[in-house]
C-alpha cells in the first residue's frame, strides 16, 4: 500500500473514558495537532464518542459533533468505536472495562498505572489472546517516553539499574523543605493549596503511586511479571526539616526514588528516601519534574526528563500511543511490539529480592544524650556487626535544642552493608538509654 492511498483511509475512531484533566488535554491536543498528527499515523484518530458522569459539560467541551454518553460501557461496546482510551483511574470498573474492551477486540490506551502495576500480568495475557494492544505511556512519568526508551530505544542493551524521580508532588515537598527549611506537615499544606497534591494525597507521600510505576519499569527492563506486591515502599512522611539540612551538609540532597536493579539474587524492586550526592544531575531535579536515569551495559547511563504530569503532557503520551496503534492497526499481532518488551514466552522468572537482602550505605539520625561515651556505645555496635562509618556529624546541644540543651543530633553515613546487618544495629542502638527518640534511617545511593 503506497503513502497516498495510506493517507487516503478512514480515520481510526477512538472513544474517550473520562473527561477530566488528562481526556480534556487529550482531545484539546489531537484536535489541534490533527493534522500533523495524521502525516505521522498515516490516517486521521478522531475522537467520535465520550464518556463522562456530567454529559453537559463534556458536550460543551467536545462540540456537538462527537457523541457523549453518561456509561462507559456503550462506548466499550459500540462497533464503531476501534480504540479505547481509559482515563477514569483506579483498579474497580477500570479494569471491568478494559477487559470488556480487550474482549471486543478493541485496542486500549490507558494512563491507569495502579491498574496495571496490580492487574497488568492478567490484562496484557488477555490482549494477546485477543490480538490487540495495551498501550500505557502515559502511566509513567507523564510527557516524559520513558516506556518507549525501555522497550525499543534500549532494547540491545542489558538493562543493569534504573533509579527515577517518578512523582513530582514528593519531589515538590522535598525541594520546598530545602528551599524554605520548612517541615513536612506545612509543606504539604502549601503544595494541596497549589493543586500539586491531591486532598487526600496518601498515594503520593507514602510512595504508592511512585511504586506503581517502577513495577512497570522493572517489568520492562528486565522481562518479569509485575509484581506490585512484591515492591518495597516507603514514603516522605517521616522525613524533617534538619533532615534535609544534615543532608545538604554532607554533600547531598534526598529524593524519593523508585529503584529497580538487577542484582545476583534477582531483581531489586524499592520505592523510598534516597541520599544522593549533590554532583548528580538527579539530585538537581527540582520542583514537580520527572526524571528517570536508566544505566545500560551498552548505552552506560542515559537520563530521561521532563512534566511528569498535567493535562497536555501526559495527554502528548496518550496521543503517542494513539499514533503507534494506528500505525500497526493491520499489523499481524506477532509483528508488533510486545507489551513488557520481551516476547510473552520468553520472560524471565528472577525473583524480587526482599528488601533484609538488598545492600546500600545509609545515613542516620540520632537524637541523643549530650554526654561522654555516647559516640563510643553507638559506633561499637556498628563495629561490632561489621558496619564500616563513612562519614560523622555531630552537632553542638545549643544548635540543636538551644542554650542549656542536654541533647544533640548524632549524624553517621555508613559504607555499604546489608540492609539486615543494619536492621539489627538499629534494634541494639534504639535500646540504648542515651537515644532519646527514634532513629532515622535513610538509604543512601550514589547512582554513580
Amino acid at each position: 500500500m503506497n503513502l497516498k492511498t495510506t493517507m487516503n483511509l478512514s480515520p481510526i475512531r477512538v472513544g474517550l473514558l473520562g473527561l477530566g484533566t488528562v481526556g480534556s488535554g487529550t482531545f484539546n491536543v489531537l484536535r489541534r495537532n490533527q493534522e500533523e498528527i495524521r502525516r505521522r499515523a498515516g490516517r486521521g484518530i478522531e475522537i467520535t464518542m465520550v464518556a463522562d458522569l456530567d454529559m453537559a459539560r463534556a458536550q460543551a467541551l467536545v462540540g456537538e459533533d462527537v457523541q457523549v454518553v453518561d456509561d462507559a460501557r456503550l462506548v466499550v461496546a459500540s462497533p464503531d468505536i476501534d480504540i479505547v482510551i481509559e482515563l477514569i483511574g483506579g483498579y474497580g470498573i477500570a479494569k471491568a472495562l478494559v477487559l470488556e474492551a480487550i474482549e471486543s477486540g478493541k485496542h486500549v490506551v490507558t494512563a491507569n498505572k495502579a491498574l496495571l502495576a496490580v492487574h497488568g500480568t492478567e490484562i496484557f495475557a488477555a490482549a494477546q489472546r485477543k490480538g490487540v494492544m495495551v498501550a500505557f505511556e502515559a502511566a509513567v512519568a507523564g510527557g516524559i517516553p520513558i516506556i518507549k526508551a525501555l522497550r525499543e530505544g534500549l532494547s540491545a542493551n542489558s538493562i543493569q539499574w534504573i533509579a527515577g524521580i517518578i512523582n513530582g508532588t514528593t519531589n515538590f515537598i522535598l525541594s520546598e523543605m530545602r528551599d524554605k527549611g520548612l517541615d513536612f506537615a506545612a509543606v504539604l499544606q502549601q503544595a494541596q493549596r497549589l493543586g500539586y497534591a491531591e486532598a487526600d494525597p496518601t498515594f503520593d507521600i507514602q510512595g504508592v503511586d511512585a511504586a506503581h510505576k517502577a513495577t512497570l519499569m522493572s517489568a520492562i527492563a528486565f522481562g518479569i511479571p509485575v509484581q506490585f506486591d512484591k515492591a518495597y515502599v516507603e514514603g516522605i512522611t517521616g522525613l524533617a526539616a534538619q533532615d534535609i539540612r544534615y543532608a545538604e551538609q554532607l554533600g547531598y540532597r534526598i529524593k524519593l526514588l523508585g529503584i529497580t536493579k538487577r542484582v545476583a539474587g534477582g531483581i531489586e524492586l524499592r520505592v523510598h528516601p534516597s541520599l544522593i550526592p549533590a554532583k548528580r544531575l538527579l539530585a538537581n531535579v527540582e520542583g514537580a519534574m520527572n526524571a528517570v536515569v536508566v544505566h545500560g551495559d551498552a548505552v552506560g547511563t542515559t537520563l530521561y526528563y521532563g512534566k511528569g504530569a498535567g493535562s497536555e503532557p501526559t495527554a502528548s503520551a496518550v496521543i503517542a500511543d494513539l499514533v503507534d496503534i494506528t500505525r500497526l492497526h493491520t499489523a499481524d499481532p506477532g509483528h508488533r511490539v510486545p507489551h513488557l518488551a520481551f516476547q510473552p514466552d520468553a520472560m524471565s522468572d528472577l525473583a524480587i529480592v526482599p528488601m533484609s537482602d538488598i545492600v546500600t550505605s545509609y545515613y542516620l539520625r540520632l537524637k541523643v544524650a549530650d554526654e561522654a561515651g555516647v559516640l563510643a556505645s553507638v559506633t561499637g555496635i556498628l563495629a561490632s556487626l561489621g558496619i564500616s562509618i563513612d562519614a560523622v556529624l555531630q552537632r553542638e546541644a545549643d544548635e540543636v535544642g538551644g542554650e542549656g540543651s542536654t541533647q544533640t543530633d548524632l549524624v553517621i553515613l555508613t559504607h555499604d552493608c546489608v540492609e539486615a546487618r543494619m536492621n539489627d544495629a538499629l534494634a541494639q542502638m534504639q535500646a540504648l538509654a542515651t537515644v532519646l527518640a527514634p532513629i532515622t534511617r535513610i538509604r543512601k545511593e550514589e547512582l554513580a
